[in-house]
Order: structure tokens, then sequence, then C-alpha cells
């Protein structure tokens, strides 16, 4: 192999692991062996960088860099229009290491484990066509209610989260209606009982937009601004299905436990309207005292959630 004494060569596949490579290694590979390298390993080196090198194997469908010192990942990898795999755990990845059209990638399987991300990546929510997302063993404090976003990946099946610090998970997780496995595995909401609630008294303009909205009183652009009809459309009807409430920017952030598979009972993030919606939550496994709207959920959705 030209340039790389040790490297590992077959049809279709290029092994630079372990060789002590540098961001700028790849420049010597030939261009026949570019274009005819499918699967790239390049794992345990010294790269801080994703060579821009990298995007000149225009037939790549997998790529593994994981070990190395990665902090970013060049834009040129949206250049790569035929890569389904890209593994890249342990590095020093965060959610600004990403190129802004990294979403653009046709991935099938997406590997962040043992990375620096505090918050999901943005553009993860844009691989249409993605399978399966680990980012266990990384800062994640918690989901963003955004997750269903993720509904539109209508691909994905498997979602790894273990070995992070989420206490909670938003209630909208329940609309990954296609997922099969969710590994929550060494976080503390799988191992302790977690309750957060917190209430900001409602606006003036909060109170008379809950009015309008539960008398069901008609309104138009006719009547009011623009703004306030906005305001008014963007009402969020109260979980509780006790209640006939709804709120817009005051509202109760209440952690419920929910079971799943008639085993895990997982805490979830719910938004109620006021103190009055809430129910006490327990650790009990056999509580049913915080069950009042589990049955709003199919049970065919909860047996296609696994945790590993």
């Amino acid at each position: 192999m030209e340039g790389f004494e040790g490297a590992c060569s077959s049809e279709g596949v290029l092994d630079l692991s372990r060789l002590n490579l540098n961001n700028n290694s790849l420049d010597t590979v030939s261009d026949k062996r570019r274009k005819d390298t499918k699967q790239l390993y390049l794992c345990y080196n010294r790269m801080t960088n994703l060579p821009e090198s990298v995007s000149l194997f225009s037939n790549l469908e997998f790529l593994d860099i994981s070990n190395n010192t990665l902090s970013v990942i060049c834009e040129d990898i949206t250049r790569l229009t035929k890569l389904k795999t890209l593994i890249a755990k342990n590095n020093r990845l965060n959610e600004f290491s990403l190129p802004k059209d990294f979403g653009s990638l046709q991935l099938e399987v997406l590997n962040f484990s043992g990375n620096r991300f505090e918050e999901m990546p943005s553009q993860c929510l844009q691989l249409l066509r993605l399978q399966s997302l680990s980012l266990g063993g990384n800062r994640l404090k918690s989901i963003p209610a955004e997750i269903d976003s993720l509904a539109r990946l209508h691909s994905l099946r498997s979602l790894s989260l273990h070995n992070n610090l989420l206490t909670y998970l938003p209630r909208e997780i329940l609309s990954l209606v296609h997922l099969q496995e969710l590994s929550l595995r060494g976080n503390p909401l799988v191992v302790r009982f977690v309750k957060d609630m917190t209430y900001d008294p409602p606006s003036l303009l909060e109170l008379a937009g809950r009015t309008v909205k539960s008398k069901n009183l008609l309104y138009s652009h006719k009547d009011l601004p623009s703004h306030l009809v906005n305001y008014l459309d963007m009402a969020s009807k109260c979980p509780n299905p006790k209640c006939a409430g709804v709120y817009f920017d005051s509202c109760v952030r209440h952690i419920k436990f929910v079971d799943f598979c008639g085993k895990y009972r997982l805490p979830l993030m719910h938004y109620l309207c006021s103190p009055e919606c809430t129910s006490p939550c327990s650790s009990n496994p056999q509580s049913d005292a915080d069950s009042d709207d589990d049955n709003s959920v199919p049970a065919d959705r909860l047996q296609r959630v696994l945790l590993g």
C-alpha cells in the first residue's frame, strides 16, 4: 500500500487503523485506491480533525473514525453521497463539531458514543434514512421535547442513550412509534426516583387567552390583531384527561412515571396547565396513582420499547 506500512487492504476495504496517522495522512492514497474503497477504517490514530481529503473517497459506504481525538468533522464529509454508516466513537465531538449540512447525508447508522455531546445534535433530526442512532456515553442531561421531530425519521429503529446524565424523558418520546430498541442503562432515571415541579404564574395575556380557548369563543383576524390570533392558535392542551384547560407560556413542569413493557417505569416530562392538575408520583411499580392517562398510550407501542 502506497505510503502506509502495515496497512490492511482487501477488495473494497482499506484499514488504516493504529498507524499513528495525523490529519494529512490520507493525501498520499492513490486516486484509484480512493475510488475503489467502500469501507475505510481510521481507528486509533492521532487525528484531531477529519481530513478534507476523505471526500475524495467517492464510493465510500462505511467510515469508522473511532478512538482518535477528533473535535471537528469537516464540511467535506457531506460530499460522500453514498455513505451509509459513520462510526465516530470515543472522540472529543460535541454539538458544535458537525458541519451545518451534516443532515444531508444518507446515513442509516450513526454512532457518536463516548463523545462530549451535552445536547442532541439538531442535524441528526434531518437524517431521514437513519435506522440506528447511538449517543451513549456522552453528557446529555435532557432530551428536548422537540424530539418528536424525530417522528419524521420513519426508518429509525434503534436509539441508544445509555451512560448519560438523563433524569427524565420528554413525553414526546412516545411519538417514536417505529422504535424497536431504546437503551437507557446507566442513566440516573433508571436507578433513582426523580420529581421536579416548577410553575410561573400566568400573565394577564395568558389568562385572557386561556379564557378565550376554554370557553370556545370565536375569533378571527377581523376581530383581533394578527399577533394575538397567532398567539391563541399556539395554545397547548393540558395532557391531563380530567382537565379541559390549555396553556401558552406558563405551565407546570412535572415528572410522571409511565409503565413500559409492564416492567419498567420511565419518568416522562409532562407540562400541565396548573398545579391542581398534578397527581402524586410514586416509585412503587405497583402504584397506579399516577397512571390516569397511561391508557391513552397503545399497548403495542409500549411493547416495541426495550431497555438494555
